[in-house]
């Protein structure tokens, strides 16, 4: 065993001595020792009841025969951060939790490790150093919020942040939004659409790190915490099989999530976090794989924000597991991929079923032909751009629009806001990618007010940014190279037009090559928007939306 390193034999001594002082027994150390990472804190709604499931994992792997030793990892919220400066750490904040996970399991060289997490950056971070440490190791996720009441109809977070662009369009009273803040997320748990932290949660389980249910079981549930005991009993299966995350998160099981991505109509986030986490396992993932998969995958879930169903509606039809059987019917999931069941995709299937045709579509009543997510490429994005294209309305898929060009988020929300933008517009914010922002902030703000002002189906948004999967409508993303490495988004002027056709995967700054040409010699890089710390660090390394934002190793 690996812990055997730190506790056995005539050199350990004081190292027993220090477990003795913390009240481990000498039982305890004869056994695996299984490291519980947990990420509770009290400032996510999908973490505050994290310890609950914690306790429930260290009774599993004390019942299997294990150790289990509990250590922390740092979280942000998204929601918490968006509009303001916070949100430039939250996509960093992704390798630091990979970072600090690889660094305890290291200096303590554990047995196993079952990863206790749930929202946005968190889980692919654990994600990223499961595959990096490559140790028997399970994900377990909190689960998501069940939905909220408002009026007669349910609710979640969009609905909040769309309220307030239609307090300031007239449609709401200030009142009306206070009471609604009160009641669309009810009570912990991952926000409960199918937003970044609910869709990395399915594509876990999707990838078999996770087991049966991770993604949709809701958190307040007894199956939840019945579901983090199993966590615990089946990491001591792994560990005796020597099932390790690199048997599992195979280029097949990639494959297998990227094809549920698309049927569920997940985050564009994935975009981002699917290629660092295959990194980690030396596989690469282009963007061009994930537009092949969602040119034969049908979108078969419509979903909040896009659609009408939660994650509780998910999980009363079938689940991940119900969606994966359907796309078994087609070959679209490859089945003889092993999980952390011990089993194979194809057997955890046989347990699967669905309950529900109207929430997990037949493939002759798609919701949609194609997936959830295109990649637009041309001349104003030449390494590729990223949309939610089920979430775009019909009239906005094939559109020529004014530019209104913005250095920033926080100038773009007040146009918007104060009425300066009008139908037709294309709203333009750049400087906001992974080393320009500096870290990739969310535009929830801005695209939420576009769609609560009433200007859904009229204007688009495009940046080098990126999108919460709270996000809905034309709002188009990831678009490399940034304006910070002299992409072409930097050489946009206000009034130039562009035009974006989604069906026709394209991009176009529609500006002679000469004028482009010309802009392109007057340019200059923009000074440092963070001249110290981490986020200064961060910037100098961390690499295109279009290769995942990883850091350069070099």
């Amino acid at each position: 065993m690996r812990s055997d390193e730190m506790k056995r034999g005539l050199k350990r001594a004081q190292h027993r001595a220090l477990f003795y002082s913390m009240g481990y027994t000498k039982d305890e150390l004869d056994r695996p020792l299984v490291g519980v990472v947990n990420s509770f804190n009290q400032i996510i709604p999908g973490h505050i009841h994290l310890n609950t499931l914690v306790e429930a994992v260290v009774r599993g792997v004390a019942m299997a025969g294990g150790t289990p030793v509990i250590f922390p990892s740092i979280g942000i919220c998204d929601g918490l951060t968006m509009g303001h400066a916070g949100m430039r750490y939250v996509l960093a904040s992704r390798e630091l939790i990979a970072d600090s996970v690889e660094v305890m399991a290291m200096a303590h060289p554990f047995d196993a490790l079952v990863m206790v997490t749930n929202c946005d950056k968190i889980t692919p971070g654990m994600l990223m150093a499961a595959l990096r440490l490559n140790i028997p190791t399970i994900m377990l996720s909190g689960g998501p919020m069940l939905a909220g009441e408002w009026e007669g109809r349910e609710t979640d977070l969009t609905t909040v942040w769309e309220g307030v662009g239609q307090v300031a369009a007239g449609a709401l009273t200030e009142e009306q939004l206070s009471d609604l803040e009160e009641r669309c997320c009810p009570g912990c748990g991952s926000c409960a659409g199918m937003f970044t932290a609910n869709t990395m949660n399915c594509m876990a389980e999707a990838l078999g790190l996770a087991l049966p249910g991770n993604g949709t079981v809701p958190a307040v549930s007894a199956a939840r915490v019945r579901m983090a005991k199993r966590a615990g009993v089946e990491v001591m299966e792994l560990l005796e099989k020597g099932i390790r995350p690199a048997d599992i998160a195979t280029r097949e099981a990639f494959l297998n999530a990227i094809a549920v991505d698309m049927a569920l109509g997940g985050s564009t986030n994935t975009l981002l976090h699917l290629p660092a986490i295959a990194h980690e396992a030396g596989i690469s993932l282009s963007q061009s794989l994930f537009q092949e998969i969602s040119d034969r995958v049908p979108h078969l879930c419509s979903m909040s924000p896009a659609g009408p169903h939660h994650l509780d509606d998910l999980d009363r039809a079938g689940g991940v597991q119900g969606v994966m059987l359907r796309l078994a019917e087609r070959g679209l999931v490859k089945l003889d991929v092993m999980t952390v069941t011990g089993q194979t995709v194809g057997q955890n299937l046989q347990a699967a079923s669905i309950r529900d045709p109207e929430i997990i579509r037949p493939f002759d009543r798609p919701i949609h032909t194609e997936g959830g997510i295109a990649i637009l490429t041309g001349n104003l994005a030449p390494d590729g751009a990223v949309v939610k294209q089920v979430a775009v309305a019909p009239a906005m898929r094939d559109r020529r629009g004014r530019a209104r060009v913005f250095d920033g988020e926080e100038e773009a929300v007040d146009a918007i806001l104060g009425g300066r933008i009008q139908p037709g517009d294309i709203v333009v914010v750049r400087y906001e990618g992974p080393k320009g922002g500096p870290g990739m902030r969310e535009m929830l703000a801005p695209t939420s007010a576009i769609v609560g002002m009433g200007l859904g189906e009229s204007v688009a948004l495009i940046t080098d940014g990126r999108f919460s999967g709270v996000t809905r409508g034309a709002a188009i993303g990831h678009i490399s190279p940034e304006a910070a490495e002299g992409g072409p988004l930097a050489l946009v002027e206000e009034g130039d037009t562009i035009h974006i056709d989604i069906p026709h995967r394209r991009l176009t700054l529609e500006v002679p090559e000469e004028e482009i040409a010309r802009r392109r010699a007057r340019w200059t890089p923009p000074e440092p928007k963070v001249r110290r710390g981490y986020l200064y660090r961060y910037a100098r390394m961390v690499t295109s939306a279009s290769t995942g934002a990883i850091l350069r190793c070099e």
